[in-house]
Order: structure tokens, then C-alpha cells, then sequence
């Protein structure tokens, strides 16, 4: 008999060390941002020459030709070859149901990522003078983008526990170790407009026709702390 309630004491003493293991500690879960702004220092610029008509042969010797000069244009602004890169190349055949016949468009783009914005003006300028008939857009980054989101994790976090040390001071209560963290980022920025007066190639070579501005790099986490 004595055997039987040792064990029964043993069972319930287990039963009890389990389920007080498996009762969830309370926690507070927080989101926090951290943003970080800078001017950018670089900028991607999208072309396209597109040349339409019957003679596909014909039309993929004017874009060679306007392409080539693009290149030698590239090289004479000393910018690097892994920065010029072909993005695509596409032919589309098309039927006008007024005349019955089939005409085709080809095009090719390029993408350009300068590295010196003080070279901006004169590269879009020529650009256009090459031939070009077609800017995509521009986007502007910064080549100090890891450094930035670095800045912007460690913002984001201690964004979240003052959050949380604010909700529990309102309570008498503090805030234990972080228990799980979880991390969004994003970037964005202006994307200008190229001014529409630098598309003549006669117009004249000191305006400005882009504003920088600054790109936002935030990173957005949640955080769990231990409540206490």
C-alpha cells in the first residue's frame, strides 16, 4: 500500500513539474522601424533603340548601328564595361488589317549604371545624340546600401524595445530577454523624370534637369520580449 501512494505521488508530482513546463511564458510582441536617408551616388539609366518597318534585316542593321555607337559613346565617358549591359533584344511581327501587310518592330535595350553622378547631363545628352529613341527610366541607389540597412536593422530593433518598454511601464512591469525576432526591409527612393528640353540635342548643356533628393532604406521588425 505504501509502495502504491509513493507512486501515486511521484505521478502527480511529474504531472505537475510537466505542466508547469508547458505553460507559455507571457510575452509582448512589438514592431519597430528604423529608417535611414541618404543622397544617392549612382544611377541605373534603361534605354531603347526600336526601329519599325518591313526588312527585319534592315532593321536590325539600324539598331546595330545605333548600339554601336552607343558603345563607342560609353567608352569615351570612360564608363566601365560591367557597368553597360544588354537587357533584352525582341522582334514583333504585326498585321495592319487596313493595308494587309505585316510589318515588324525591333528593339533592344541596354541598361547603363553610372558611378559618377557628375557625368549624368553630358551621358544622357549623348545618348540621345547617338540615335537612341527610347529612355525606359532611371533609377538612383547608393553605393553604400549594406552599411545603410545595417544602420537601419539596429534602429528598427531598439525602436522596438523602447516601444515595449513603454507599454509595460504603463503596467508596473518590465521586459525580459527578446525571445524571437522577425525582419522586413525595403528601400525606396525618387525616381526623376528625365526634362523633356534635353531631348533636343541643340538645347544647351548647363541645365539641370534632375533633382536627387534622398532614398529611404527602412527595415521593419517584430519582436517578442519575455513580459515580466
Amino acid at each position: 500500500m505504501k509502495t502504491l501512494k509513493t507512486v501515486l505521488i511521484l505521478v502527480l508530482t511529474t504531472a505537475t513539474m510537466m505542466a508547469q513546463n508547458t505553460t507559455p511564458q507571457p510575452t509582448i510582441d512589438v514592431k519597430g522601424e528604423g529608417i535611414v536617408k541618404v543622397v544617392p551616388d549612382e544611377v541605373t539609366i534603361n534605354i531603347r533603340v526600336e526601329n519599325t518597318g518591313e526588312n527585319t534585316k534592315k532593321l536590325k542593321e539600324l539598331n546595330d548601328e545605333t548600339i554601336s555607337e552607343v558603345l563607342k559613346f560609353l567608352k569615351k565617358m570612360n564608363v566601365d564595361d560591367k557597368d553597360v549591359k544588354t537587357e533584352y533584344m525582341n522582334l514583333n511581327k504585326n498585321y495592319d488589317y487596313n493595308t494587309k501587310t505585316y510589318t515588324f518592330a525591333a528593339n533592344q535595350s541596354l541598361s547603363i549604371k553610372l558611378r559618377d553622378l557628375n557625368k549624368y547631363e553630358a551621358v544622357m545628352k549623348g545618348l540621345i545624340d547617338t540615335g537612341i529613341n527610347r529612355i525606359d527610366g532611371v533609377a538612383f541607389s547608393t553605393s553604400k546600401k549594406e552599411a545603410l540597412e545595417s544602420q537601419a536593422r539596429k534602429k528598427a530593433v531598439e525602436n522596438a524595445q523602447l516601444k515595449a518598454k513603454e507599454y509595460t511601464s504603463v503596467l508596473n512591469q518590465t521586459i525580459g530577454k527578446a525571445v524571437s525576432i522577425s525582419e522586413f526591409s525595403s528601400s525606396a527612393g525618387p525616381q526623376p523624370m528625365y526634362k523633356m528640353a534635353m531631348m533636343d540635342s541643340s538645347s544647351g548643356g548647363g541645365e539641370q534637369t534632375i533633382a536627387l533628393g534622398e532614398i529611404e532604406i527602412k527595415t521593419t521588425v517584430t519582436v517578442s520580449f519575455l513580459l515580466n
